[in-house]
């Protein structure tokens, strides 16, 4: 494994080790030798269609930091730094990810995540290090203009909650920053 900095404080890319011979392949998604920064306490794991967005996904309260791997098709996965005094609030870090890239992203607490899956089938696990809870999750939405965010897809399938989230203008209003 190779961490890799991004212009984004904390926010790493892990580039795997892949051991492949006729038989297929073995690849190291987590050693926390490595990677020992934060307790992962559990993960997820998401299948998705072509053309589905999920996010921007973060918890107010009871932060998560999170580790995304692609196991299976490919996304555009994307983050938006929502930290107090960061010198990159408000900007947003895409990278595509694959089955096929060998990488995974670290993302540190206190950023909104979400992704575009670009294949038929996609699968997505994600570590955390604080368990889910419905009660302080909340989102900016997908599009939100100030952002500048290009995305391959004007029409992505979301859900009714990712149709409904807050431009970051407004979380600023609400929440001044995470």
């Amino acid at each position: 494994m190779k961490i890799i900095k991004t212009k984004f404080r904390d926010l790493k890319i892990i580039k795997h080790n892949n051991f492949a011979d006729k038989r297929g392949f073995l690849k190291f998604t987590y050693n926390k030798k490595i990677i020992n920064w934060d307790n992962f306490i559990f993960d997820y794991l998401a299948y998705s269609k072509k053309n589905v967005f999920r996010g921007f996904h973060f918890q107010y309260k009871n932060q998560q930091a999170k580790l995304i791997s692609v196991i299976k098709g490919k996304v555009l996965d994307c983050v938006v730094d929502l930290r107090k005094n960061s010198k990159t609030f408000g900007q947003s870090y895409k990278i595509t990810m694959s089955e096929n890239k060998n990488i995974s992203l670290y993302i540190p607490k206190g950023f909104a995540h979400g992704y575009l899956t670009l294949e038929k089938e996609n699968i997505v696990i994600c570590k955390q290090s604080n368990f889910y809870n419905p009660k302080f999750e909340d989102g900016i939405i997908w599009n939100d203009k100030s952002l500048k965010i290009k995305w391959p897809s004007t029409k992505p399938l979301l859900s009714k909650k990712d149709k409904n989230q807050k431009t970051l203008t407004e979380f600023k209003k609400k929440y001044k920053y995470l």
